[in-house]
């Protein structure tokens, strides 16, 4: 069975098609020999031998050392228990997501890390006619918004720099933080705080207010964030937002697996 678009692509690429539908026959067959991807791709072996080689090289098979067929690799199985994380997380999340929009009036986001982006996942909009829309879908330099850095706070300073090898950043604005040091300091503020902020430094007119959130045995799994036009998140409504926050993330974390 094909899982295909409806629109073939204006420009397709036949080497990523056929390592595309080379993953796709793991669904039906556990192991997969270079023969059968010879035949169901319709390529010399060769070309089969060197599709699985490149998979293989980057996690997504492994090789069956006694058969020598091919079974699908951690990257694989990595990428599938991901989403069912993300899955869990958004549906598990959502009704206390809607209850903090009610409290504090303003827009609600949840997102993860990926890498050095945080993904935005899932958001509940503000009733406010001047309010921030939802991110769903957008991935953002993570040391730009303020559910992305703290989760980068939960890090150890090792895998925090295996994200960000070089000492300069990307910024989107004036305001975004650009070398990794500053960023290291922002970090040791947020550990303190328990909160982090943006302020205008993903988008200029936009700020926020972010926490981590733990499941059951304290690690992090995700992020909220409570954003505002810039002018809304200014002076005492910063740490007032942080204690909403808060007190949502501990809460949800009693269910959170």
């Amino acid at each position: 069975m094909q899982n295909q678009a409806d629109k073939v692509p204006n420009y397709p690429i036949g080497s990523v098609s056929n390592a595309l539908r080379l993953l796709l026959m793991f669904r039906d067959d556990p192991l997969i020999r270079v023969s059968e991807a010879s035949s169901a791709l319709g390529v010399a072996p060769s070309t089969a031998h060197r599709l699985l080689a490149m998979l293989e090289y980057h996690g997504f098979v492994q090789q069956d050392p006694t058969t020598r067929g091919y079974r699908a690799g951690p990257a694989v199985i990595d990428i599938g228990l991901s989403a069912v994380r993300s899955i869990d997380v958004r549906s598990h999340l959502l009704p206390y997501m809607e209850r903090l929009c009610d409290e504090v009036n303003e827009t609600v986001q949840l997102m993860m890390l990926d890498g050095s982006d945080c993904l935005f996942l899932d958001a509940i909009e503000s009733r406010q006619v001047l309010r921030t829309a939802s991110r769903v879908g957008i991935r953002l330099p993570a040391h730009t918004v303020s559910g992305g850095k703290a989760l980068l706070a939960e890090l150890p300073v090792e895998r925090l720099r295996e994200l960000y090898p070089s000492p300069r950043l990307e910024g989107r604005t004036p305001r975004s933080i650009v070398t990794r040091a500053a960023l290291e300091a922002e970090l040791a503020r947020v550990r303190d705080l328990g909160f982090a902020v943006n302020l205008g430094e993903s988008e200029p007119d936009v700020g926020a207010v972010g926490v981590a959130v733990r499941d059951t045995l304290g690690h992090p799994r995700a992020a909220l964030a409570i954003s505002a036009p810039l002018a809304r998140i200014q002076g005492e409504r910063v740490p007032e937002l942080a204690e909403a926050l808060k007190r949502t993330a501990r809460e949800a974390a009693a269910g959170l697996a």
